[in-house]
């Protein structure tokens, strides 16, 4: 028969499993808050605008500041930076630039860059028609790139809105393309 201290032991260690598997489940939602007080847009991650170009007219009346951040993750080589870190654009002009990648390596890398956009609430009205971060990108040892991004910003932005942050992180997915199995989390 169990003794009262191996009951004791017993209940708190199952408490401790149910508190751990609860914590689990409430991980998404903080998850959700986190990005939203630190700005980060998971509603852009890999989505490609459908927005038909042609039939954008643009408020010449309005500009809206775009600034561009590349931020590299951990052990990531390749020099990342864009071609200009800010423009001002009128809501519904097309607009271009691009960002400048090196791969100092000896070897060819392939990376995955993930938007984020700041503040939240603008996300929806950020549609990039051409990305660089829709696919991955490989580099060989010592070839650099100017990669595209074309966008349009909606004009049913809030006009509250006037500066939009638009940040890249780019990551070694180098290892996870060799093994298309194993992939997680980014789509071509």
């Amino acid at each position: 028969m169990p003794t009262k201290s191996t009951r004791n032991i017993a209940l708190r260690l199952g408490a401790v499993a149910v508190g751990m598997f609860g914590f689990g489940f409430a991980l998404v939602p903080l998850y959700d808050v986190m990005c939203k007080v630190l700005g980060i847009s998971r509603e852009t991650i890999v989505t490609q605008s459908q927005l038909d170009p042609d039939a954008a007219q643009a408020d010449m009346s309005r500009t809206v500041t775009m600034q561009f951040l590349a931020n590299k993750n951990d052990g990531m080589a390749w020099e990342f930076r864009p071609s200009q870190f800010e423009m001002d654009v009128n809501p519904g002009a097309m607009n271009n630039t691009t960002f400048y990648v090196r791969n100092p390596a000896h070897r060819a890398m392939i990376a995955q860059a993930v938007p984020s956009v700041s503040p939240p609430e603008a996300a929806p009205f950020l549609h990039k028609t051409e990305c660089f971060c829709f696919r991955q990108q490989t580099l060989a040892g010592g070839e650099a790139l100017d990669m595209p991004l074309q966008f349009v910003v909606d004009q049913a932005l809030p006009k509250k809105i006037r500066t939009i942050t638009l940040s890249y992180t780019l990551f070694d997915v180098t290892t996870m393309a060799a093994a298309p199995d194993q992939r997680v989390g980014f789509r071509n």
